[in-house]
């Protein structure tokens, strides 16, 4: 299970806590017209905690992609200053070009 793994303790308790309550309405009041109201405070609070689970996923796909974009960048650098190294007195390298080059490329 998944989900439980990338939920923090505090939510789960919280999950817990909320189950408990529902169940302890459900004993004391019973089946009545206030199971409505019960079970839609149950749904939010169900639904933000689902929501806060699609958040953390979603935060470490994004550290993800930024660690990507890094190491990129870090390799771009390294090859641009490999290039400036190789280059011919007088030859221009590609971050010297114009922006209208650097666009081209």
């Amino acid at each position: 299970m998944r989900f439980w793994k990338s939920i923090d303790p505090w939510s789960s308790f919280v999950i817990v806590l909320t189950a408990a309550l529902f169940s302890l309405s459900l004993v004391v009041n019973g089946f009545t017209h206030d199971l409505f109201l019960e079970a839609g405070v149950f749904l939010v609070s169900v639904k933000l905690i689902l929501m806060t689970g699609k958040h953390a996923a979603s935060e470490e796909r994004l550290e993800m992609h930024l660690k990507e974009v890094k190491e990129m960048l870090a390799r771009q650098i390294a090859t641009s200053s490999s290039e400036a190294r190789t280059t011919r007195p007088g030859q221009r390298t590609l971050s010297e070009g114009s922006p209208e080059e650097r666009k081209i490329l």
